[in-house]
């Protein structure tokens, strides 16, 4: 009924891997619990930017060794293609399941006690001392909690509704043939259709990682049935569908994920429980800024708890960094989705492209060292 250690992280993805060795390179005694027994794939756009990669170098995480894509710009299309630049940033694309893996094997290293199949089903604080409910009747117990479970919350600790929550999110692999293949290298295509849009990348392995947001009236309009939310896609997009003629698909049906919070930002916690990642900001997926925050949230929360700060220092200090970047990002995805032809104003000037990267991302301002 105890735990030796001094804090507990739920959740083994990029937030809390990080921060679990971040504190584990301190001298602190932490553990992870991770619902999952291995790796797997994630409903994610998989995309690495800036921020991220540089988040990631300061782990010691090559992810250039690991075999990253890189990417150098950005493309968008709504029937046909609409615009084109170079991302202001370098950009890198890397598999979910290769990502993770990596960074749990160097939280090992660093000394975390990483446990893989240990789903939480619930967590309380008693006299300063939380306890995290295991399915299996085991209970772990720690001083501070860090709350890093992605887009899934934790039973009873549900995070607030978004300024957009009517969005379900679809991923899928395809084996391009090679000509599709080239053309889309070095590139990241998001595509626009009426009631959402679509990211498409290569990764480390060649295939490439269509994902989706839709929202649910689009949705029951195509039966909640995916073959034919895609013909519809296909049939929008002249463009979309060029890339994906003849493809193969690589997974048995999609991932899939709804009830997400896009644009949701805290700006408080509970005492010890520091909120990671998506626990404490939903960025809409366009932005790409999603990983970023993840690392961002684990880098500061790791310097604030090691110098004493709490976990409501960082809630409000995420909130301020985060806020202004979140509402716009909110907000253009709001605008791609309900007048998609505002695309076309990016004829004229192609280069609000770049604007928008830029100012959707942790602000460098805001970056730690």
């Amino acid at each position: 009924m105890t735990d030796p250690n001094e804090a507990l992280i739920i959740g083994g993805g990029p937030a809390g891997a990080a921060v679990g060795i971040l504190l584990a390179r301190s001298g602190r005694e932490i553990t992870i619990a991770e619902k999952s027994s291995t790796t797997h794939d994630k409903v994610c756009g998989e995309f690495l930017s800036g921020e991220a990669v540089q988040y990631l170098a300061q782990l010691g995480l090559d992810i250039r060794a690991l075999g990253a894509a890189p990417i150098y710009g950005v493309r968008l299309a709504r029937r046909e293609r609409i615009a084109e630049c170079e991302l202001p940033f370098p950009a890198m694309a890397l598999t979910r399941r290769k990502l993770d893996e990596a960074l749990l094997e160097l939280a090992t290293h660093e000394g975390v006690y990483v446990r893989r199949g240990v789903r939480i089903d619930g967590l309380r604080r008693r006299q300063a001392v939380w306890s995290a409910q295991v399915a299996d009747g085991e209970a772990l117990q720690a001083r501070s909690v860090f709350l890093a479970t992605g887009k899934h919350d934790l039973g009873g600790w549900r995070r607030p509704k978004g300024k957009q929550n009517n969005l379900v999110a679809f991923k899928m692999y395809f084996a391009l043939v090679t000509a599709q293949q080239n053309a889309l290298r070095g590139w990241i295509e998001l595509g626009l259709f009426p009631g959402g849009y679509a990211g498409l990348q290569l990764t480390e392995d060649g295939n490439a990682n269509l994902c989706l947001l839709v929202n649910q009236k689009r949705l029951r309009a195509c039966g909640g049935d995916w073959q034919t939310l895609l013909a519809y896609i296909l049939d929008f997009s002249e463009h979309m569908a060029e890339r994906l003629e003849g493809a193969v698909p690589q997974l048995q049906k999609p991932l899939a994920l709804s009830s997400i919070p896009y644009g949701m930002l805290l700006h408080d916690s509970e005492p010890d429980l520091w909120r990671l990642g998506d626990q404490t900001a939903v960025t809409p997926s366009f932005s790409g800024d999603g990983m970023s925050i993840a690392l961002h949230s684990a880098k500061v929360a790791s310097d604030l708890y090691l110098n004493g700060g709490t976990s409501a220092e960082l809630a409000a200090r995420l909130h301020r960094e985060l806020r202004g970047s979140i509402a716009l990002a909110t907000t253009t995805s709001r605008l791609m989705i309900a007048a998609p032809e505002l695309a076309h104003l990016l004829r004229v000037w192609p280069q609000l492209l770049r604007v928008l990267g830029t100012r959707t991302r942790v602000p460098q301002t805001a970056l730690v060292g």
